[in-house]
């Protein structure tokens, strides 16, 4: 029996392989929205080409959109890709016996980014509503009106104790039960257990995710705490009751932005 060469035994760690590759694609979804918010100014100070364009931006334009929802979608590999992390691992364990295992893994991870993609389509045209209606600013995409604001975070916060909220990410906590319980062979399989995680993962986090036009959808230090808020969701104890704790806070801080008179959040 000959000895393997050491990618071979680098890639027989199928789970390093798959960790590794989650890894890579997140990172560079946070690389390059550094780059893009460095430009709108939330890592220092705007060029001059980019202030020319805040004024008045052509949000109906094809090139407007295409890169508003680049943006999305690769701010949405960036915030739920790691949360889904211990259901794809979990998934790439199951299907490692079966031929076209790494095509499989492809598909499921690939299933389930294009339900946030469609989101992200969903994401580009309201944001373009919302800058073309003077409701966000054009560069920072963050809400002007505090009422806006804080009638977003109460909705945010209430949707936390909701029985769909609470039904879908039951789905996303169990990895090994969802996947057992809708198991099918092969690439068809892959594609439908992917998607259906997605599904879920929407349900879980969609009003969450339109809490980016809060902080600003472009500021990375509120991304990272929605990234954080997602993950922790997913993967805390069940006895830790982090949805009702961040549903408290939600309504909070929404109580507390109506009420306080001053500027947006």
């Amino acid at each position: 029996m000959s000895k393997r060469t050491p990618l071979e035994r680098i890639l027989a760690r199928d789970t390093l392989v798959v960790s590794a590759c989650i890894a890579l694609l997140v990172a560079g979804a946070w690389w390059w929205l550094s780059r893009v918010a460095a430009m709108t100014g939330w890592l220092g100070d705007t060029s001059p080409a980019m202030a020319a364009m805040e004024g008045m931006p052509d949000v109906w334009g094809v090139p407007y959109l295409l890169a508003s929802c680049l943006m999305w979608a690769l701010m949405m590999v960036a915030m739920m890709l790691p949360s889904a992390a211990p259901m794809i691992l979990v998934y790439a364990r199951l299907a490692r016996q079966a031929p076209g295992y790494a095509m499989r893994v492809a598909i499921f991870v690939l299933a389930y980014l294009g339900i946030w993609m469609l989101f992200s389509i969903f994401a580009t045209f309201a944001q373009a509503a919302l800058v073309s209606a003077s409701i966000v600013t054009g560069m920072t995409l963050k809400l002007e009106s505090r009422m806006l604001v804080a009638a977003l975070l109460v909705a945010a916060g209430l949707y936390q104790l909701s029985w769909l909220k609470t039904a879908c990410l039951a789905q996303c906590q169990s990895p090994l039960s969802f996947l057992m319980q809708r198991w099918r062979p092969g690439w068809k399989g892959a594609l439908r257990l992917g998607a259906g995680h997605g599904l879920y993962c929407l349900g879980c986090c969609w009003a969450l995710m339109l809490l980016l036009f809060v902080g600003g959808v472009m500021n990375l230090a509120w991304i990272a705490i929605l990234s954080c808020v997602v993950f922790a969701e997913k993967v805390a104890p069940r006895p830790i009751p982090v949805g009702k704790i961040l549903a408290f806070t939600l309504v909070s801080a929404g109580a507390f932005v109506a009420l306080s008179g001053g500027t947006a959040f």
